[in-house]
């Protein structure tokens, strides 16, 4: 049997190659200016990144919107990118309804008693002081709490299950999400009297997930929070022995009123103001869980040490705009204030960093027929860092959506997501998270885009709008 496989083998060798296995040879790649891979490369040893992330996590922490530690992150981030060369540098305020968490505790009364490890998800409503007991209804996927007749939750807790798994790409957030999302207002509707869910997270710990949920107008929020990952799981395995299980659960977040926000912004400027401007850049405020280092004190990090590298050599045609954004984890009330204020500027092309500090993997856009030669070389440019070019649209991003949606042109470049939801929103999200050397393939890239966008000479006029 060997020797008949082996000589069907070398014969087969002999063949035309089968029709599906011949393919065309690519377009050839346009060649990288000298300049941009000098740029480049000479990224790859930055450490003004590093040194950001360090700055903010360890002189401010946690920096939820709206917050005085929010304010007092703006003005760390003026003192910075004053000290860095920046110009123009200044903070633009605006007001938004701040939400603050209280105490939090659960614990499984009957039949298994144990306490359990969770965080209010932001926009939750409260117990009692003292705090709910009530029967907990199963649901081991979303799907499931949708399909749930109206009324059926009322005077118990909703327990959503599902599981979310890691990605390269992170669309498994968008996925599975929708149980934090939107369950607890679906919940509401229901009758529940609360919700508890499955973190929005692929780690197997004890460090629970919290984010915002969203209640639709005119539902009044129920106490609404995320189990870790790790209890959820162990909630889970109570509830398949079949008994009732009772919980306890104490959540006192409340609404604090109206309080400030705001965007910094800096400029790299340019040579030729009809030419337009790059915006890129990242958000500011944090979750409260941990020191927002990967989300997203990574992003205004990677964003401004690549401007920062324009900006310490010949000024680029374009006006290199970093933004560093709040109140984009609550509700993005940044972004609309920034486009409000700036939407009469002639804005070419957006950019944000919001997905942590490891390497980019790949780079997608969407720009307009004149400027496709501007997407082509930024490709040729990060070939080299192992960055692939990507088939979807780009512009993502909350803080950059207003201007997408108005039409100005997107970049992404997009990091791996495979151990990013170990560590989003939890206590985890530390300085220890970050990972110098892949920290510095993102600075890299965002230089060699910059470097090719800020100074093409192809007019980079608007795309159809979102």
């Amino acid at each position: 049997m060997r020797k008949t496989l082996l000589i069907a083998a070398l014969a087969a060798t002999a063949l035309p190659l089968p029709v599906m296995a011949q393919r065309a040879a690519p377009p050839t790649a346009p060649a990288v200016d000298a300049s941009v891979a000098a740029l480049r490369d000479a990224a790859l040893k930055d450490d003004v990144a590093y040194d950001i992330i360090e700055g903010l996590t360890t002189e401010v922490g946690p920096r939820p919107a709206g917050t005085e530690a929010e304010a007092r992150a703006r003005d760390w981030a003026v003192n910075k990118l004053t000290a860095l060369g920046f110009k123009n540098v200044h903070i633009e305020t605006t007001s938004m309804s701040v939400w603050q968490r209280g105490e939090e505790t659960a614990e499984v009364v009957s039949p298994f008693p144990q306490k359990l490890r969770l965080a209010a998800l932001g926009g939750s409503g409260a117990t009692s002081a003292k705090g709910l007991t009530a029967e907990i209804v199963y649901f081991p996927t979303f799907a499931d709490l949708q399909r749930a007749p109206e009324g059926s939750l009322t005077g118990k807790i909703a327990f959503v299950s599902n599981a979310m798994v890691a990605t390269q790409d992170g669309s498994s957030y968008g996925a599975f999400g929708s149980a934090r999302f939107v369950g607890p207002g679906i919940a509401a509707q229901k009758g529940a009297a609360a919700i508890i869910v499955r973190s929005i997270g692929s780690d197997h710990g004890r460090g629970p997930h919290t984010g915002q949920t969203n209640f639709p107008k005119g539902v009044a929020p129920i106490p609404a929070a995320a189990l870790s990952t790790s209890d959820a799981d162990n909630l889970s395995r109570m509830m398949a022995r079949g008994k009732p299980v009772t919980l306890r659960l104490l959540l006192t977040p409340r609404q604090t009123g109206m309080h400030d926000t705001g965007n910094v912004i800096a400029d790299v400027p340019g040579t030729d103001p009809s030419a337009g401007i790059v915006l890129v850049g990242g958000h500011l405020d944090s979750w409260d869980l941990g020191t927002g280092a990967l989300d997203d004190a990574a992003g205004v990090a990677i964003t401004a040490a690549a401007a920062k590298r324009l900006l310490d050599g010949p000024a680029p045609r374009r006006t290199v705009r970093v933004v560093w954004f709040g109140d984009e984890e609550t509700g993005g009330t940044g972004a609309l204030a920034y486009f409000d204020a700036h939407k009469d500027e002639r804005h070419v092309i957006a950019a944000e960093s919001d997905f942590g500090a490891d390497r980019v993997w790949r780079v997608e856009f969407n720009l307009p027929e004149s400027a496709k030669p501007v997407g082509d070389r930024v490709a040729s440019a990060l070939a080299p860092l192992g960055i692939v070019r990507g088939t979807a649209l780009g512009g993502d991003g909350a803080d950059i959506a207003p201007l997408i949606r108005s039409g100005v042109a997107g970049i992404d470049l997009n990091q791996s997501g495979l151990r990013y939801f170990d560590y989003h929103h939890t206590p985890e999200d530390t300085l220890e998270r970050i990972d110098p050397e892949q920290l510095r393939q993102n600075v890299a890239a965002w230089t060699a885009m910059l470097a090719i966008t800020a100074n093409a000479p192809e007019d980079i006029g608007p795309v159809k709008p979102r």
